[in-house]
């Protein structure tokens, strides 16, 4: 596991190349404490597909942190990921400073109301409220994987983050996934590793 760190400087580096055109957006930093509290969760459609057999498929993002434990645990299971206690799980959604959601949504043609939601993505974020955030929990259902939809999650948090003043961001990385960070903005430490880690020894 390698420990990245993604270092701001005037808020400009992690925003060069955000958008699809490939111009760049500077997140202003906010001037009162007002300011920071009134940004609201957003939804939105992300994208819409309409399949031959006429279904179509809605990907909504939403940073309302809306996220069943038991749907979350399924998307866990899909990735490989080794199970936690469900009273932690919940306990480490709630005591997030953001959490970012990607639901799939499948619409038959003649079955109103009878829309099929699933969760496909997820990630979160811990912070101080001051100055350190960390990115946690990544993931995206392996089935729409290669999609854009982890790094989308990414810059989503990423761009909320630098809207509340947040600038020192990081996050824990397997050594498989390191390059995926690398493109989004994340570097090692240059000066080495500062992070140490205590594990309980029995």
């Amino acid at each position: 596991m390698l420990m990245v760190s993604c270092e701001v400087v005037g808020y400009w580096a992690l925003c060069v190349g955000f958008l699809k055109d490939n111009s760049t957006q500077v997140v202003e930093s906010p001037s009162t404490l007002e300011e920071v509290e009134e940004l609201q969760p957003e939804e939105f459609v992300l994208v819409e597909k309409t399949e031959e057999d006429g279904v179509v498929e809605q990907i909504i993002f939403s940073s309302g942190g809306d996220v069943d434990i038991y749907d979350l645990q399924t998307l866990c299971d899909k990735v490989g990921w080794p199970r936690r206690p469900l009273s932690k799980l919940d306990a480490a959604l709630k005591n997030s400073y953001m959490v970012a959601t990607l639901h799939s949504i499948r619409k038959s043609p003649g079955s109103e109301g009878n829309d099929q939601k699933k969760l496909i993505g997820m990630a979160r974020a811990t912070s101080d409220h001051a100055f350190n955030a960390t990115i946690w929990d990544v993931l995206v259902d392996p089935s729409y994987q290669g999609q854009g939809l982890g790094k989308t999650l990414v810059e989503k948090i990423i761009r909320a983050l630098l809207q509340r003043d947040i600038g020192n961001i990081t996050l824990f990385a397997d050594s498989q996934v390191v390059e995926f960070y690398r493109n989004l903005g994340f570097e090692p430490d240059p000066e080495g590793i500062k992070g140490m880690f205590w594990y309980p020894k029995y």
